[in-house]
């Protein structure tokens, strides 16, 4: 049995971005409960030189629907990432979500000959849709949704291992 690349990449993503939304939940409602104001939660980073909390969500948000339209052959919706609350970060995750839930298999299907280009500030990296998804999508994907267990989880907001994993189907 194979793998498509619809498979490999959409239905992935749209479940890291739900279960960073279940995580998001229980930071908020860890803050209410503590009485600790949001933004503390919002703006914490592992490290000085790290991004923030808001930042992860933004990079783990463009990664996925940057993914699904290059996979597609199509230009990506641009977010202006002016998120700043639980509820803004919560209601980008969900648009991003809605978007990837908006391709069709027969669109992502096929793409794994299709060049593609990422623009970065040390110049551009070609890829082949294939290598694209396994070698740059999915590694930076995860490395920012941990990042952003690993904020709140630093923080004190009790999550787990199953927390980030969501249910295993």
């Amino acid at each position: 049995m194979s793998i498509s690349m619809y498979q490999a990449s959409l239905p992935v993503l749209i479940r890291g971005l739900t279960n960073l939304q279940a995580i998001l939940g229980k930071a908020e409602v860890h803050a209410a409960e503590k009485q600790i104001e949001p933004s503390v939660f919002t703006n914490a980073r592992l490290a000085p030189d790290m991004l923030p909390l808001v930042r992860q969500v933004y990079i783990a948000s463009d990664t996925a629907k940057g993914c699904a339209a290059r996979l597609a052959g199509v230009e990506a919706p641009k977010y202006e990432d002016v998120e700043q609350t639980f509820d803004e970060l919560q209601a980008r995750l969900q648009k991003t979500i809605d978007y990837l839930k908006g391709f069709t298999a027969a669109q992502i299907d096929g793409s794994e000959e299709r060049p593609i280009t990422l623009k970065m500030r040390t110049g551009p990296i070609e890829f082949t849709g294939l290598l694209y998804l396994l070698g740059f999508v999915l590694p930076n994907f995860y490395f920012h949704v941990t990042t952003a267990y690993d904020i709140l989880r630093h923080n004190g907001v009790e999550l787990g291992k199953l927390d980030y994993l969501g249910g295993i189907k």
